[in-house]
């Protein structure tokens, strides 16, 4: 019970899991690292948008903390199981998956379906197991140990874990999937009024997201290209001249044929598309991309074809890899080979020039199958950079290993922050202050106006506040879109009470984010992370942009002073130790 109040769940008793199995012996993919998948509290709930699971795990990409978060329906189906959580150690000698049924628990033999895709695997497993299953797995790329392989859910629709190689380490314990079904119940605290509070800011919830439903995430990339947000020429240029024809807009003019839901979701920011004809047809109704891959598989590689980029997706989807980190690697080789550093030959024979569509799709096969070139690119920017030399480190865009998304700090200086100062290295979902100093507010946090974006003034406690905020949705776990449907940090507390009977208030619940943010860097800090890793790479610090307004650029070292102040830690980014006793870790490390 105390575990449960301190750290929520997800990401939060994921961490607490993760410094008590792991250690800096560890060997990312060695026998002894960690998979822990867990739910939180809301999973498997009425509450809006809250069927997500997290994993969390020691990162084979970066080497220290990671987690990633998915959607779709399999979180709140592990909870009917019951279960809410998964940890898995240890490594078995040939491929097998996990089967849980009613709390019946079963590992089965996956020989025969090792080497399929993710798409494949989905209905594989369900005609083996049961239709009302859900598949949570790995495709090819996490079986050869692509670096930053993926576990995917929902089959064609590919709900994902993406980021840091969560689905590498499942594919070095030759693990292929775990397949999840049952109609177990479970007690809420206050059900009546639960159902009230649902019922109360259920139609908010419909009307204040119209605009994502309608767009989706994708419904953003002309207004990010506007604010100098969207990456551009692996992060060189301000503009692109085919923005928009890759916009969430157009989509929807030309290939969108439904939303997609995820568990418990009254959104739908999904996309589901089909392509009917051409080198780029689909072989039915299949998610199409969001704005990361959008950004990064297309502005950031030139490509302003919308059926391009959903055959990209498809690609990366189908081998379990991520499409940040696809879309920055191959945004890297590009430009190295523009700059002589990388040749033809050296490219298996493919001339990798901007925008090259035939050559992007020739990449994402290699690296999916780790073969030539995409055994060095299936390694991450950071491994890149080192076996290329010379100035190479100039186009890694990464931040602690992994590799930006697509928000660029010029444009919205609080992202640089974020991205310094996440656990996991570069991530805009850690903070997620770019849609607020884009234009929102978020009045229950003391902020009734949007900052100004390219200025650092009160950065530093507005990143804070966020961090410790998007902390807890992680570790309910539940989907940050609810923000903007009206779901405020007092409702968000509210609705945690009526369903656990905790008594937390506003400020218990985002002490509770702290917490869970400071034993995340605590365990960053045994593999030496400090001041001197919380740094962004040249392009965004030093490197003003081609095309058009550059934005700022930010000054990161005045606001990590400020940040490491009010966070209370010393100016080598090391929390003191009266903060760790203030947040009770000091008996958990």
């Amino acid at each position: 019970p105390e575990d449960a109040k301190n750290f929520i769940g997800g990401c939060g008793l994921g961490t607490k899991y993760l410094h008590k199995l792991t250690d800096t012996k560890t060997d990312p993919l060695g026998e002894n690292n960690v998979l822990v998948f867990l739910i939180g509290p809301l999973t498997g709930t009425k509450f809006f948008s809250s069927n997500r699971y997290d994993v969390v795990t020691k990162s084979p990409l970066t080497g220290i903390y990671a987690e990633s978060n998915s959607g779709g329906k399999w979180g709140g189906v592990l909870k009917k199981s019951g279960y809410d959580g998964i940890i898995i150690s240890g490594k078995s000698e040939s491929p097998v998956y996990i089967w849980i049924n009613n709390k019946e628990v079963k590992i089965e033999d996956a020989v025969d379906i090792w080497g399929l895709d993710d798409f494949e695997l989905d209905r594989i497993l369900k005609e083996r197991t049961t239709k009302d299953a859900e598949v949570a797995c790995i495709g090819p790329a996490g079986e050869r140990l692509v670096k930053y392989a993926t576990i995917s859910n929902e089959g064609e629709h590919a709900r994902v874990a993406g980021r840091a190689g969560a689905g590498t380490v499942m594919g070095s314990k030759n693990l292929k999937a775990i397949v999840v079904s049952g109609n177990q119940d479970f007690e809420l605290f206050d059900p009546e009024g639960f159902e009230k509070f649902f019922k109360q800011y259920s139609k908010g919830m419909v009307e204040g997201t119209r605009g994502i439903n309608a767009y989706g995430t994708s419904g953003g990339v002309a207004f990010c290209e506007e604010l100098g947000d969207l990456p551009v020429r692996n992060w060189s240029w301000r503009t692109f001249e085919g923005t928009l024809m890759i916009t969430g807009q157009y989509m929807a003019e030309t290939i969108l044929k439904k939303r997609y839901y995820c568990g418990q979701c009254m959104i739908g920011c999904g996309r589901v598309i089909k392509i009917e004809d051409g080198k780029y047809k689909t072989p039915g109704l299949i998610g199409g991309p969001e704005y990361e891959t959008i950004g990064m598989l297309g502005s950031n590689l030139l490509v302003g074809n919308i059926q391009a980029i959903a055959r990209f997706n498809e690609l990366c989807n189908r081998y379990g890899i991520d499409t940040i980190t696809t879309g920055s690697v191959i945004g890297m080789a590009m430009e190295c080979f523009e700059y002589g550093l990388l040749n033809k030959k050296d490219l298996d024979g493919i001339e990798l020039t901007w925008g090259n569509e035939d050559a992007i799709i020739e990449i994402i096969h290699k690296i999916g199958k780790r073969e030539g070139i995409g055994e060095l690119l299936g390694e991450g920017t950071r491994a890149m950079a080192k076996v290329i030399g010379s100035y190479a480190d100039e186009f890694a865009v990464h931040v602690k290993g992994l590799e930006a998304p697509a928000h660029d700090p010029r444009g919205i200086n609080s992202v640089a922050l974020g991205y310094a100062t996440s656990a996991r290295g570069a991530c805009h979902l850690s903070a997620f202050t770019h849609d607020f100093e884009g234009g929102a507010c978020v009045p229950d946090l003391g902020y009734p106006e949007p900052l100004n974006r390219l200025e650092t003034k009160g950065k530093p406690e507005y990143v804070i506040k966020f961090q410790n905020l998007m902390n807890m949705f992680d570790s309910l776990t539940c989907c940050k879109f609810v923000l903007f449907g009206g779901i405020t940090l007092k409702q968000l507390t509210e609705g945690l009470n009526l369903i656990t009977g905790f008594e937390f208030d506003e400020n218990t619940f985002l002490k509770t984010g702290e917490r869970i943010f400071n034993l995340k860097r605590l365990y960053n800090l045994q593999y030496g992370i400090t001041r001197a890793d919380d740094i962004l790479p040249p392009k965004f610090l030093a490197h003003k942009r081609d095309k058009g307004e550059n934005g700022a650029l930010p000054n990161l070292g005045e606001m990590l002073d400020e940040y490491y102040s009010l966070r209370g830690w010393d100016k080598l980014g090391i929390p003191a130790d009266a903060k760790i006793k203030e947040l009770g870790l000091d008996k958990y490390i």
